[in-house]
């Protein structure tokens, strides 16, 4: 089945160039169906390639999806035009009250900043508590992941002597998991950053489950069934050249491990973790589809914000 974006994206070209089927919303409204919603906060200065990543995995499942792109309410982005945000995206304050299958929050480069210092930190705690009671699962991807489990928690980021910055191997932990559905015993997942939570930090009795974990830069995947979560701490979503494009942006002269062939950066790198990247989200859409009522007012009926312990 397609998904449905809206019809003037910039990533509905990529998709359709690609030979996914996107369904334009002039034709959605013919559907006698009912897709399920996704969300997606995206506080990633380049919208646009996150879009198109995020869009390309959520696209690629048998079942139709309706993705809507959503922003703080208050910050301004910097990185992307504003006619872009005003004509595809909603700030949160505008979604509040409507009630989603998933909700994906994505990474922002912000790690350096003690969490309760970024400008946007009490907006971003409140969509926390409101993904409790409006989104029947909720997917993190790095530093958001960091943050949610920082607030439900309390546990705290680390700032490490090197960025983790590379593709590397990771073992699959828990494989009976539904998550990991057809998952390989190992994969490689690519890493960009420059804080890692640790399995000591995590607090006993929460059935917090480490999913997938790398001996060289840690944890990747989290399951917290009572937030109705999955934190992803790394980057499936990422195309072949996301890291070289950062490498050349940073300009530091160090190399992403495992990543060009030979360590030569004249070297195109090839994608080795797609096919894991499409399990991951494919199996977490089937959850979804398992799970969720099929009325959307039903999504977290009797359930009350979880906070953060003092």
């Amino acid at each position: 089945m397609p998904i449905k974006i809206p019809d003037d994206l910039p990533a509905t070209r990529t998709l359709e160039a690609e030979g996914l089927v996107v369904m334009r919303e002039t034709d959605a409204v013919r559907q006698d169906i009912r897709p399920l919603r996704i969300g997606l906060l995206n506080l990633m200065p380049n919208k646009i390639s996150t879009e198109t990543q995020l869009a390309r995995l959520l696209g690629a499942t048998p079942l139709q999806i309706e993705l809507t792109l959503v922003r703080m309410s208050e910050h301004v982005s910097r990185n992307t035009a504003a006619d872009h945000l005003d004509a595809f995206y909603r700030p949160w304050s505008d979604v509040r009250a409507e009630r989603f299958d998933g909700f994906i929050i994505t990474g922002a480069p912000v790690e350096h900043l003690p969490f309760e210092e970024v400008g946007y930190w009490d907006e971003l705690r409140q969509i926390f508590d409101w993904t409790r009671s409006h989104v029947h699962h909720c997917l993190t991807i790095c530093w958001a992941a960091q943050a949610a489990v920082y607030h439900f928690h309390g546990i705290p980021k680390h700032v490490l002597p090197r960025k983790a910055f590379g593709v590397f191997d990771h073992r699959v932990l828990a494989p009976a998991s539904p998550f990991l559905r057809g998952f390989s015993d190992e994969c490689v997942v690519p890493v960009s950053r420059w804080t890692e939570i640790r399995r000591e930090d995590i607090p006993p009795g929460r059935g917090l489950d480490v999913l997938l974990e790398s001996p060289e830069t840690g944890i990747c995947l989290l399951h917290d069934p009572a937030q109705r979560a999955l934190h992803v701490f790394n980057h499936f979503e990422y195309e072949a050249g996301t890291l070289a494009a950062e490498f050349a942006r940073d300009a530091d002269g160090v190399l992403p491990a495992n990543y060009f062939p030979g360590g030569d950066p004249a070297r195109p790198p090839v994608n080795r973790w797609r096919s894991h990247a499409h399990l991951l989200f494919g199996n977490w859409i089937d959850t979804i589809y398992q799970t969720a009522p099929f009325d959307l007012a039903e999504i977290g009926a009797g359930l009350t914000p979880s906070r953060r312990p003092s």
